[in-house]
């Protein structure tokens, strides 16, 4: 039956691209990392940069350093660029309100780019680090006084790597209050509305957290990917700072048995503070060891990598009406194989996101041809 409600919209389809896909070029199709680069000067240098956030926009990069020009050990910076294929400007630090007390470090701004999240030791708080957020008026304005976010959120030990969710309701935060299963805890805070204080954090669990150190979460945008590090045991270079995903099918769903992000990410250097972008096809961190990882600028550098979703379905290693055929058998299911838009993880249901993300494939992959002869 399903074939038949469909043959339609399949035959629609096949005559959208098949003048595509005729001369059936193989294509290097998957959910997988590309190649890692440095994302270079003048973001980073000789000294240490790290814990990158990018904003919603893809428009700022903000980051910690220890380079001149700043008040703490560790201060927050931002670099800013024009559009997403222009080049990071320089960097300029966010000033003495945001940047005081002993050192500043990890941070997350909001998808509005209103909010600052950050961890400090900084006079005001409540026992070991703390959980600060500072806020601004429009993105064009300069940040205000930060706040602590009080005895609810902060505990009297250390309370780290703030997160916050693209809707603005969830703070994955690290944490090593106890009712944790390890050395370190990923907890999630909630609010009800925006403008209503944070709840009390709510440990994530022994599924997402080990006996050993988690720590770093970055949430994608629709809220069903977390992305962290953690030196777990079957990291993928032993006890190493790993990062790893963990995914959800709804935000009401528990979260699934984390993945190692494998070699093409991890290395047996110190892989940390992964960050991923809004439309979870770029993922920013951090390589604590950079001096020795090729392509390095410094001892501690920043990081990204492109995140490709699968489009060869049968896994022929040729991208053909085949793999249309195979989509359109799926058309509004919940079937994985298929789901690949418009986050590379798909969005709970094969629709038109997944068309468009097969056709731009398809497009990309033509052009590579023509242009170089080779498939992207």
């Amino acid at each position: 039956m399903r074939r038949s409600n469909t043959y339609g919209m399949k035959v629609l389809l096949v005559g959208v691209v098949v003048a595509l896909v005729a001369a059936g070029e193989p294509v290097r199709a998957d959910f997988t990392f590309g190649e890692t680069t440095n994302i270079g000067a003048p973001v980073n240098t000789a000294y240490d940069e790290e814990m990158p956030s990018i904003s919603a926009d893809g428009l700022e990069l903000y980051f910690q350093s220890r380079r001149p020009g700043g008040y703490c050990l560790f201060d927050l910076w931002v670099a800013k660029r024009e559009s997403l294929d222009d080049p990071w400007g320089e960097p300029a630090n966010l000033g003495p309100l945001v940047n005081s007390g002993d050192s500043n470090w990890s941070h997350g701004i909001s998808a509005d780019g209103l909010e600052l999240y950050f961890e400090a030791n900084r006079p005001g708080n409540y026992g070991g680090v703390d959980l600060w957020v500072a806020v601004r008026e429009t993105i064009d304005e300069p940040w205000g006084e930060p706040v602590n976010l009080g005895p609810v959120v902060n505990s009297s030990v250390n309370d780290a790597c703030p997160n916050i969710s693209a809707d603005g309701l969830e703070l994955y935060i690290r944490s090593k209050r106890s009712g944790g299963y390890g050395l370190h805890d990923l907890w999630v805070s909630k609010r009800p509305m925006i403008d209503e204080p944070w709840g009390a954090p709510v440990n994530l669990g022994s599924i997402v957290n080990s006996l050993d150190y988690e720590g770093y979460p970055s949430l994608s945008a629709d809220g069903l990917s977390l992305f962290f590090n953690s030196d777990r045991f079957n990291g993928a270079r032993g006890w190493d700072f790993d990062i790893w995903l963990t995914r959800r099918k709804t935000k009401d769903s528990a979260w699934g048995e984390p993945i190692n992000l494998g070699p093409g990410i991890n290395t047996t250097h110190f892989e940390v503070a992964p960050s991923i972008s809004a439309d979870g096809h770029t993922l920013y961190f951090s390589d604590w060891k950079s001096q020795i990882r090729p392509g390095g600028c410094g001892g501690a550098d920043i990081w990204q990598a492109p995140i490709i979703p699968i489009v060869d379905f049968n896994g022929d290693e040729t991208l053909d009406a085949a793999d249309i055929d195979i989509m359109i058998d799926c058309w509004g299911t919940d079937d994985s194989l298929c789901d690949i838009g418009p986050m590379p993880w798909g969005d709970g249901v094969v629709d038109v996101e997944d068309l468009i993300v097969l056709v731009e494939r398809i497009v990309e992959n033509r052009a590579a041809i023509a242009d170089t002869g080779e498939v992207q």
